[in-house]
């Protein structure tokens, strides 16, 4: 931990480039391996081979996907972990990731996804009303707050599957989907995403400091001049858009938001701003190793790469809760 404004620029410039070669890996790792200096070749001397198809048309709009998901991801679990003071908080784990997913899988039965807007719409509808639900149960113990979001999961999840199975030919296009995965959506318009994640963002930023102020208490909030409820509403409607999001083009990929913000939060040194500059910056590296080793775990073909972070989040979570004990329920 450290509080030395050197050494906080230090670390950024250091996740900056974790980030690059990330990308990179994600760029040139898979099946069929690109050298980086193909890479390059395909991005600015594009030549139509059959390596520069595969750079330009499949896997670099994929990167540029895993970096916006990585992104709101860890910044979702940044602030929410920071407002519920709850190091289990996690968008998945509260039961946002699910309130998309079931929106989104509504949606497709009833015709709404016709268009991008259709489903960026309803996946934010979904996590709102999740979000709602599960705090208006659980916002007076932590404990109440994750069960509420673990049983919601559970009920939404079920109803998503009920569909599924009973609609086959209407929701068999959501069924990779629905695990949570990159593969398969390299043909996604990314303009309209990536614009709502930038812009919401910016606006966690902004909203950090008035955060970190709320994270000392109520009391020590309102001296220091912070809205209470502007900035509660603020942050839930940022986690809700974030996550909303994220699901809507990859699935419910989970554990992002639970294990980036506990690492962020080490090299932060208590700074909120800081702390959520790190997260959207390491999210992004998080899902882009856990979509490349997605790629190179099975011969024959890839892993969704909800089930790498879900491999990698089990112990991140039982880390926690031997790490912080009562203090974390």
């Amino acid at each position: 931990m450290t509080t030395d404004p050197r050494r906080r620029v230090a670390i950024l410039a250091g996740a900056v480039g974790l980030l690059l070669a990330a990308a990179v890996a994600g760029v040139s790792v898979g099946a069929r391996h690109v050298p980086p200096a193909e890479v390059w070749r395909a991005l600015v001397a594009y030549a139509g081979t059959d390596e520069h198809l595969i750079v330009r048309d499949i896997r670099l709009p994929r990167t540029v996907l895993g970096i916006c998901v990585g992104a709101a991801l860890g910044c979702a679990g940044a602030l929410v972990q920071t407002l519920t003071r709850n190091p289990l908080a996690e968008p998945g784990l509260l039961g946002v990731t699910a309130g998309a997913a079931f929106a989104l899988n509504v949606g497709v039965f009833a015709g709404w996804t016709a268009t991008q807007a259709g489903q960026l719409g309803l996946a934010v509808a979904g996590s709102c009303l999740a979000a709602v639900a599960v705090y208006a149960v659980g916002r007076t113990s932590p404990l109440r707050l994750v069960l509420a979001g673990m049983a919601l999961s559970a009920v939404l999840l079920g109803i998503s599957l009920g569909l599924r199975l009973t609609f086959p030919d209407v929701l068999d296009a959501y069924r990779f989907w629905s695990v949570g995965a990159l593969a398969g959506t390299e043909r996604t318009p990314l303009a309209g995403p990536v614009l709502v994640v930038v812009v919401a963002l910016v606006g966690s930023v902004v909203v950090a400091g008035p955060l970190g102020a709320l994270a000392l208490g109520e009391d020590v909030a309102h001296t220091l001049g912070a809205h209470v409820s502007r900035t509660r509403v603020a942050v839930l409607a940022l986690v809700t858009v974030l996550t909303g999001v994220a699901t809507a083009v990859a699935g419910p990929v989970s554990f992002v938001g639970l294990m980036v913000p506990h690492l962020a939060r080490r090299l932060a040194g208590g700074s909120t701003r800081w702390l959520v500059a790190y997260a959207v910056l390491l999210g992004p590296v998080l899902l882009l190793i856990a979509d490349v080793s997605a790629r190179l775990l099975l011969p024959t073909g890839e892993v969704p790469v909800a089930v790498v972070t879900a491999f990698l989040g089990g112990p991140a979570l039982i880390w926690v809760v031997r790490r912080y004990g009562a203090a974390a329920l």
